[in-house]
């Protein structure tokens, strides 16, 4: 993999987003996706970045393992599974711009469902202040349960970019903070781990790509201690506006490129 000096520096940038958005702020998730995807087409980008997400998940399950609420995973994981195979049929039969407008597209669209949902129970007073996080969340309707699922399952195959889907699902469950970084931990640890036969097979994953994982370890690891350090010194409610507005610029990044 041949790369000039400033397409190493971007590459190190996005290393870097990664591990912050496993152990800290998951709304860059989608920003580190476009910086690499500016580096390399976007489907070798989504092979390179495959292996540091991996490592920034395994980096976030060994610090924040215990948080996991494990209630609200189970019922993802298969549907998060047919999701990936969609995906996996789906990569020849569409092109990049069209994996990056659908993805885009499905995430500001929950966030607006989201919005509306929480401006709803502000009138109505079901949720003061704006923030009301509740430690387990709630039981989820299957339906919502299997549409995630398999949403998140799709997008993370075609262009790694469930991240803010999955953002957006667990804050209308009202997370704690730590049960978030948690539970989404687990989840994409699993879910990346079931991906890396389906990328390899695809040829996104290959010695090269290895190589370059190995060079930019280094920085998803650093970077995931700076997430855990921002975290600690976040509270609740800009945790929360934070995540949104994040995810909120991912979409519209990911529509409008």
């Amino acid at each position: 993999m041949i790369l000039e000096p400033w397409q190493w520096v971007l590459l190190v940038l996005g290393a870097l987003m990664v591990g912050m958005a496993k152990t800290g702020l998951s709304g860059l998730g989608t920003l580190f996706i476009a910086i690499f995807a500016n580096v390399l087409p976007t489907k070798e980008a989504t092979g390179l970045v495959l292996p540091l997400l991996i490592l920034g998940d395994i980096v976030a399950v060994l610090v924040y393992r215990r948080h996991a609420v494990w209630s609200q995973l189970w019922g993802l994981f298969p549907w998060a599974g047919l999701g990936i195979v969609l995906g996996y049929f789906a990569m020849d039969r569409i092109d990049n711009h069209q994996a990056r407008v659908l993805v885009g597209s499905i995430v500001l669209a929950l966030l607006t469902i989201h919005g509306v949902r929480r401006w709803r129970e502000r009138r109505a007073g079901t949720a003061p202040g704006g923030s009301a996080p509740v430690a387990g969340g709630p039981r989820v309707p299957r339906p919502v349960v299997a549409s995630v699922g398999v949403l998140a399952g799709f997008t993370t195959l075609i262009a790694n970019a469930a991240g803010p889907l999955m953002a957006i699902y667990l804050l209308a469950l009202r997370l704690p903070k730590l049960e978030f970084i948690g539970t989404s931990a687990v989840y994409f640890l699993l879910l990346n781990l079931f991906k890396v036969p389906f990328m390899a097979h695809l040829g996104l994953i290959n010695g090269a790509s290895l190589w370059a994982n190995l060079l930019l370890a280094p920085a998803v690891w650093a970077g995931a201690w700076v997430g855990r350090w921002l975290v600690q010194r976040i509270n609740q409610r800009w945790f929360e506006i934070i995540t949104l507005s994040l995810t909120g610029v991912a979409g519209l990044r990911l529509l409008l490129s």
